[in-house]
């Protein structure tokens, strides 16, 4: 059968759940919208690169066709010698066209594309041009001369070409920049023709297979390049994957920093609802045990005093008697509203104390008479082992002497018949003084041992159960010891008994 739980736990659980509800989801979005912005940062970082490189590609498109429109051409058969910018020789493959028909070039591709151009070749102007034709095994620029019906020309060779851009691009963008610039080809739709398809399916596959890297930037140039692009490729790392690597890097670091700290939130939150709803539940108890504690002695009070009003002792002896019993029941009752209203002092931060010098012998006397006054006629064994020329403690007498008398409560009340009590006073080092009271109980188990500081709390065993007590005289008593700087701590062995321990600085 399941066992009731307390409507305190059940609540806690219920808080707790929807607090991570409430906290998980949100965290949820962040992330997925974090993540977005990663995404679309990317986009927005590769669109700003690029618009700042097409600016610069084209000023180095400007160039280039100015630099070839000023080109050097001369006329050496069976070629064109061409030379452009800083003496760069850019003629390849010469070709010739004689009579309007006859096409000559010792480069079959050469030969090819300017036959597809024959009838245009009157057309030419009587001086030196630049123009490119596409071809199906790739685009070609080439330069030619006509001189009446016979044209002599050359193919532009594509690496000096790109050896003239890179030379122009010193002008037109900062070394600085980490870019290298390229001409590329177009790429046009496939012809229609299964020679053209293979052809370009060719060229995508050996591009790919070089593995070239991400364009920065890419413009397509007019006549008489238009059948070629400008690109700007990065060298060394690429400022888009950088840019986004450190984007990533950032965010990242945020959102471990925000889950590491709504991790140690949660927790903490939990602990906190955790225990206020055991501290209610605490607290309950406790108004049920003190109501218990409360009523034990009124009762007995109020039986005394009706034994009293209705006259029915008669020998002074049984009246005396009830009368120290009326005297007994009504300290008890003192100290119990005393100790309740002590701890409402120390949580309430209204606990004043006074404090003085004093040897730690005296605190020991004193506890030790009120003990012996509380506990007239027991049956123990109590005894004083004091060190000799101790030094003084800066303390509150009143409040140190309770401690020591709750340490001594605490001895009797938790030891069986045959009841050894031990209360020390000696030196640790140069800057304590110990207070200790042993006893020869049932001892704490080890795991109750930090648990018997807290509010309201009582080890759940027989003998506990038969003792009175609200489970805050230890609570105050460290309380007190704390206030005055010092410490107090425990030892003990199941079935041997325990040993509580003061620990005061040297005034």
């Amino acid at each position: 059968m399941r066992t009731p739980q307390p409507i305190e736990l059940l609540s806690f659980r219920r808080t707790f759940a929807l607090l991570i509800v409430l906290v998980v989801l949100p965290s949820a979005g962040l992330s997925g919208f974090g993540v977005l912005a990663i995404i679309n940062e990317r986009a927005a970082v590769e669109k700003r690169v690029e618009a700042a490189w097409l600016g610069r590609l084209s000023a180095l498109a400007d160039l280039l066709v100015e630099s070839l429109a000023e080109a050097r051409v001369t006329a050496r058969e069976p070629s064109l010698q061409l030379t452009a910018g800083e003496d760069i020789a850019l003629g390849d493959v010469g070709f010739s066209v004689s009579h309007g028909v006859d096409v000559e070039s010792a480069d079959p591709r050469v030969k090819a594309a300017v036959a597809t151009l024959v009838p245009e070749l009157h057309l030419l102007p009587n001086r030196p041009v630049f123009f490119s034709v596409a071809t199906p095994q790739g685009a070609l620029v080439l330069a030619a001369l006509r001189e009446g019906d016979h044209v002599i020309g050359a193919r532009v060779s594509p690496e000096r070409l790109e050896k003239l851009v890179a030379s122009l691009a010193r002008r037109a963008a900062p070394q600085t920049e980490g870019a290298r610039f390229l001409l590329r080809p177009v790429k046009r739709e496939s012809p229609a023709n299964v020679l053209g398809r293979i052809a370009s399916g060719v060229a995508d596959v050996r591009e790919a297979a070089l593995g070239s890297a991400r364009e920065l930037a890419s413009l397509e140039l007019t006549s008489p390049l238009q059948d070629y692009r400008l690109v700007a490729m990065p060298e060394g790392e690429d400022p888009v994957v950088q840019a986004s690597a450190r984007n990533r890097a950032v965010y990242v670091v945020l959102l471990s920093v925000f889950y590491l700290t709504l991790a140690m939130g949660v927790v903490y939150t939990g602990r906190t609802l955790y225990r206020e709803a055991r501290l209610s539940r605490l607290k309950t108890d406790f108004v049920s045990l003190v109501s218990h504690e409360l009523r034990t002695p009124l009762t007995s009070i109020r039986m005394f005093i009706e034994t009293l009003a209705l006259g029915r002792v008669k020998d002074p002896q049984e009246s005396q008697a009830v009368l120290d019993m009326l005297s007994k029941e009504t300290a008890r009752l003192s100290s119990l509203i005393e100790g309740v209203l002590d701890w409402a002092r120390i949580e309430s931060g209204r606990k004043s104390y006074h404090m003085e010098q004093l040897p730690p012998e005296d605190l020991v006397h004193a506890a030790v008479e009120a003990f012996m006054t509380q506990r007239q006629g027991a049956a123990m064994h109590l005894k004083k082992d004091i060190e000799k020329a101790l030094p003084t403690v800066h303390v509150d007498r009143e409040a140190l002497v309770g401690a020591l008398l709750n340490l001594l409560q605490n001895a009797f009340k938790y030891t069986g018949d045959d009841k050894h009590i031990v209360i020390r006073a000696k030196r640790a080092g140069s800057k304590e003084v110990v207070l200790e009271v042993e006893d020869n109980g049932a001892g704490i188990p080890p795991r109750e041992r930090k648990r018997v500081f807290e509010r309201f709390y009582r080890i759940d065993n027989l003998l506990t159960r038969s003792t009175e007590g609200s489970g805050l005289g230890l609570s105050i008593a460290q309380r007190i010891i704390i206030a005055h700087g010092g410490r107090i701590k425990v030892e003990s062995t199941v079935g041997k008994g325990s040993t509580f321990s003061i620990h005061l600085p040297v005034a």
